[in-house]
């Protein structure tokens, strides 16, 4: 398929206003939505605070429930605020992606447009699962022992909104981000900066490595925490593996 006649800079610039405006007005109405929804909202966000969360229930953990608290005079609007704008560009999310490509798929050819549409829906998958894994595993795990960690019980622990809020929102994105890894070492296979021998020979380095980053993610000393997020980067690793050699053969079959 041809690519598209030539265009100036200003005229993409023009596209690439109205996309950004378009963008823009549906984010903030799905925010609006999520602010409204304040009850519904909060009800998910602050789920993994007690032990009627579903993970503690399975894994049969004993009762307990943290007690946020509030230090600043606007701290809650702005908190509710903020999380509702990201709960609005989550669920607008597949738009923003929509708009996104639909602005530069005209420069790219046929081919480039199938491999662009699987790479970033494919993308977008394993960053909806990391954050979903976050807070279903990864999440609940952590702040239930650093949330009733004590080191001594003259000691109570007071837990502001605006920490459990940092802590939940920075590690649904760390986690989204690791969980790109298959995603990223596809790519590079297809470049052929990466190849499954070199992730086979150095598989032990990179179990180091993933407990690194395990440890980074969950600061715990509870082991079982650390295993907990550890494995599935590992099986992440290994997944990545197989696609990498299935990129690789697949390039080999159409030369």
């Amino acid at each position: 398929m041809e690519r598209t006649e030539f265009q100036t800079f200003w005229d993409h610039l023009d596209v690439l206003r109205a996309v950004l405006i378009r963008i823009a007005v549906v984010v903030v109405l799905f925010g609006i939505v999520a602010f409204l929804l304040k009850d519904q909202l909060f009800a998910v966000v602050l789920a993994p605070r007690s032990s009627n969360f579903l993970t503690y229930r399975m894994l049969g953990v004993a009762p307990f429930e943290l007690h946020l608290m509030n230090t600043g005079l606007t701290e809650q609007f702005m908190i509710h605020m903020r999380t509702a704008l990201y709960a609005g560009l989550l669920t607008a999310s597949p738009y923003v992606l929509f708009e996104l490509f639909r602005f530069v798929s005209p420069a790219l050819y046929e081919g480039e447009r199938r491999y662009a549409v699987s790479i970033v829906g494919a993308a977008y998958v394993m960053f909806i699962v990391g954050t979903l894994a976050n807070y279903f595993v990864v999440f609940p795990l952590t702040v239930r022992f650093l949330g009733t960690y004590q080191v001594s019980a003259d000691v109570a622990n007071m837990l502001t909104l605006q920490s459990y809020m940092d802590t939940l929102l920075g590690m649904s994105l760390v986690m989204g981000i690791v969980f790109e890894l298959p995603v990223v070492c596809a790519l590079m296979g297809r470049m052929g900066l990466l190849t499954d021998h070199w992730m086979s020979v150095y598989r032990r380095h990179a179990v180091v490595a993933i407990l690194v980053v395990a440890a980074i993610i969950t600061p715990t000393t509870d082991v079982f925490t650390l295993f907990v997020v550890a494995l599935p980067i590992y099986l992440l690793y290994e997944v990545s593996i197989w696609i990498v050699r299935i990129t690789k053969r697949n390039e080999q079959d159409t030369l």
